[in-house]
């Protein structure tokens, strides 16, 4: 049986805080985001947690649809699969930046309110560029994941690289927003913010081992100076995708594979490495409790 590491002590308030806020940031397309949202989502859920989602990609409102997907799959096949309770953010309309500013903190900050009142932990899916909520749900973060794909287009988000040597020359611009979060988080509720970086859609192959090798060296001389662990991430498998029109994730197995011999076998490794995720996270009141699915 699967069992969770310790968790890293949280402080004396940690049970009284309200819930735990996971964010999923990235400021580039495509890394996956929603995907591991909504699988993480579902994981907690399993584990009988009560978990809230607020989804802030206000134009491509992918895991809004995921959990649009799930009700109409339960209400077409008489089923009742755990859900987790939404709270809608809407941006400002207002011209005027400061008022729309406004506006949308006081939005984002009631979301988050209804939403610690009863759920355990809040999943957050951040917008796919910077903007002013994407600022404010960093901020908020107590889990910070950042998917990436695993390549040095996307590493350029978090630091500049030697053409030549590939030595991490600077952080770049992700990376300073959330140094300027996590100056923000203390400042205002003295919490640290646990930044996650999860290598996403791994390449087979031995032309791609050499850049495996490098893209690894560079995300663990930068993780040591911008503070950010490593996570095992995703693979590229088509069951992570296959299953959004239904608003099933792998976890919902024997729904999710509907007697699919294929389906079967791939969620065997795929399970697996949601399981290492959730693991390496090391959320708070999940250890040493075993995983539920």
């Amino acid at each position: 049986m699967v069992m969770l590491a310790p968790a890293p002590l949280q402080g004396p308030a940690a049970e009284t805080r309200g819930a735990h806020v996971i964010v999923i940031g990235n400021e580039k397309g495509g890394a996956g985001k929603s995907t591991v949202a909504m699988h993480l989502i579902v994981a907690l859920l399993k584990m009988g947690r009560r978990v809230g989602a607020i989804d802030l990609d206000l134009r491509q409102r992918t895991l809004s649809r995921y959990v649009e997907n799930r009700v109409q799959w339960c209400a077409q096949h008489g089923q009742a699969l755990a859900m987790p309770q939404i709270a809608d953010v809407r941006g400002s309309i207002s011209r005027d930046l400061d008022l729309a500013a406004s506006e949308e903190t006081a939005l984002f900050a009631s979301a988050l309110k209804r939403l610690s009142e009863t759920c355990q932990f809040i999943v957050i899916d951040a917008p796919g560029a910077d903007s002013f909520l994407s600022r404010e749900a960093h901020a908020a973060a107590d889990t910070l994941i950042t998917p990436m794909n695993d390549s040095f287009v996307d590493f350029d988000l978090l630091g500049e690289i030697d053409p030549v040597t590939h030595e991490v020359l600077r952080p770049s611009f992700y990376a300073e927003l959330i140094w300027d979060s996590r100056k923000r988080k203390a400042q205002g509720q003295r919490r640290p913010i646990d930044w996650v970086v999860m290598r996403n859609r791994m390449a087979p192959g031995k032309i791609e081992a050499r850049n495996k090798l490098r893209m690894g060296d560079a995300l663990h001389g930068l993780s040591g100076r911008v503070g950010f662990r490593l996570a095992p991430g995703f693979s590229e498998r088509v069951i992570f995708r296959e299953l959004f029109p239904q608003g099933l994730t792998l976890l919902d197995a024997p729904a999710a594979d509907g007697g699919r011999d294929d389906l079967k076998m791939a969620h065997v490794a795929a399970r697996q490495e949601v399981r290492d995720l959730v693991i390496v996270l090391k959320l708070p009141g999940l250890e040493g409790e075993p995983l539920k699915f």
